[in-house]
């Protein structure tokens, strides 16, 4: 930035020194006619405007670098902001909008750095030496030309003012329009089974009619700057003139004199235009950083602790104990949770939707901190754990999957970096995946895009079965493992899930209860509360909750 401010001062001193060799240029070699004078003259005038040039032309590069390696390191502190944020954040905020952050109001930024941050350095600079140049060749006609500043001045803050403040609404709405979009697109196949597609429309309709009107008034003042500012320094200029031609004639001032005044007076609005324009520029930057600053302001997931332990030889001895949670302030969701699942132990969480059963899945890996009450790992109270050790004892099958842009072999083992081809094959095998992956096109080299568009619903579950079990945890947490999943493939797919378990603490949600007959305890919630508790034996012959659902799935 130090050399970038160099080289706009050569440049601005090539163009205020060009523009005064007009002066004796014309007095004293057009005037007399001296014309080998003329051609030196010229071409001492040829090299200032040349060092101006190649001044302009380096500034202009180390601009373009510097621009692109600030929005660069944005983009990295963005992102890394948003890995270190709690779940939370993007249940409660829009993923399109999230994206409309990284792309257009990074891309306002990145246009006001490149272009418009040296410009306004060169700018104000500029307004300073031709004020200054001016007032050497003429007190009284640079008297003449401050009269239209002031109005200049006023008529920018005027357009400025409202400009801001629709750039601010423009991104906005954008952000929303995004969003929308998104949600749009990851739901079409919802809304073309429903056929809600003129509902859709329509509701884009408005959002890009709002996106319309707040555009047109944020160019409109943006546009109506330059033209103003145009005019009002065509103004100054004929003012000038007259002014001008009535001190030659009356006061004798030389005609090289007026002829550099007029050109230094035609720059004076430049650099003032400049301004007006580079601040709506920068206004759009602004509106766009704030929006970027949101969510790198946001608060990460709390630190881990002061001395946080590091787990090894999990032997998976987990408790839950009194434990509470809301997700929002006065909507209760868990109420006085507690249970024990010892090493090894299967336990079953069932119930109506909504029960709380996948909340205490996600407070397991501290996804979510309880509001009271404890859960423990071997007895460590999982807030005393660091984060990344208490994860790495977990493995997790949710019933939503998603699968990354790569080979299918890559995507089971996002679940062990480390694992490999072999164990990548075995856990295939286990999980009753390795059948089906044998068929694609090119086996476990087989590309998968769009969240594995290209698989059914089934397979891409027992992918991520498969991801969990390359991960060789020592806790399973099972949310729905087989609800995409087929009653054959199923029964074949539980054996192997079965054999996953053997030795391994396991949590199962299940709405398949034929699933489940076999787990060491089952805990039957309502309203998060856990109403039963007991083996698939002692809960029917209960004949409470847990034997009406029962009931209900097979009758």
């Amino acid at each position: 930035m130090v050399l970038v401010g160099l080289l706009v001062v050569v440049g601005i001193l090539s163009s205020l020194f060009g523009s005064y060799m007009l002066r004796p240029i014309i007095n004293d070699y057009i005037l007399p006619g001296d014309l080998s004078g003329l051609i030196g003259a010229l071409l001492l005038l040829a090299g200032i405007y040349l060092a101006g040039v190649i001044s302009v032309f380096f500034q202009n590069r180390l601009m373009n670098r510097i621009g692109q390696r600030t929005v660069t390191r944005m983009r990295i502190d963005l992102f890394d902001r948003m890995e270190q944020l709690p779940l939370h954040y993007f249940d409660t905020h829009q993923h399109g909008d999230l994206m409309s952050r990284y792309t257009n109001d990074i891309d306002r930024i990145s246009d006001a750095l490149t272009d418009s941050l040296s410009n306004l350095f060169s700018s104000v600079l500029t307004l300073i030496g031709i004020f200054v140049m001016m007032m050497y060749v003429s007190p009284l006609l640079t008297a003449v030309t401050l009269i239209t500043v002031p109005v200049m001045m006023l008529t920018a803050r005027y357009v400025v003012k409202r400009s801001r403040r629709y750039f601010t609404a423009q991104q906005a709405v954008l952000g929303d329009a995004n969003g929308y979009i998104e949600e749009m697109i990851s739901g079409q196949k919802v809304i073309k089974v429903f056929g809600y597609e003129p509902q859709i429309e329509a509701g884009f309709e408005v959002l890009n009619r709002d996106l319309n009107e707040k555009s047109k008034k944020a160019q409109y003042y943006s546009g109506l700057m330059m033209p103003l500012m145009n005019n009002l320094s065509t103004l100054n200029y004929v003012v000038i003139t007259i002014v001008g031609g009535l001190l030659a004639i009356f006061r004798g001032f030389d005609v090289g004199g007026i002829a550099v005044f007029l050109q230094y007076s035609r720059q004076f609005g430049r650099p003032i235009n400049e301004l007006a324009n580079l601040y709506n520029s920068i206004q759009a930057a602004i509106a766009g950083a704030e929006r970027i600053f949101q969510v790198i302001d946001q608060e990460p997931e709390p630190a881990d602790v002061p001395d946080a332990v590091a787990l090894s030889h999990v032997r998976g001895d987990v408790r839950m104990e009194d434990v509470y949670f809301f997700y929002e302030p006065g909507k209760l969701i868990l109420q006085g949770i507690s249970f024990r699942a010892f090493p090894g132990c299967k336990i079953a969480l069932v119930g109506t939707t909504g029960a709380g059963k996948t909340t205490i899945m996600n407070l397991l890996p501290r996804f979510y901190d309880v509001d009271s009450g404890a859960i423990s790992i071997d007895g460590i109270p999982i807030r005393s754990i660091a984060r990344d050790s208490l994860r790495q004892s977990m493995a997790m099958v949710l019933q939503e999957t998603h699968l990354f842009t790569g080979t299918v072999r890559e995507n089971i083992r996002y679940g062990n970096l480390e694992a490999t081809d072999e164990q990548v094959e075995k856990a295939a095998r286990l999980t009753a995946a390795h059948s089906f992956i044998r068929r694609l096109s090119r086996g476990y080299d087989t590309m998968l895009e769009n969240d594995g568009a290209n698989l059914s619903q089934g397979q891409r579950q027992l992918l991520n079965i498969a991801r969990a079990a390359v991960a060789d945890p020592p806790i399973l947490l099972l949310d729905e493992a087989t609800s995409n999943i087929d009653t054959r493939s199923e029964l074949s797919i539980q054996k192997g899930l079965d054999q996953l378990m053997q030795g391994r603490t396991s949590l199962i949600i299940a709405h398949r209860l034929s699933t489940i007959q076999n787990a060491d305890q089952i805990m039957v919630l309502e309203y998060g509360r856990v109403i039963e508790q007991g083996n698939h034996q002692e809960l029917m012959a209960r004949k409470g909750k847990y034997y009406s659902l029962y009931q209900e799935q097979f009758d």
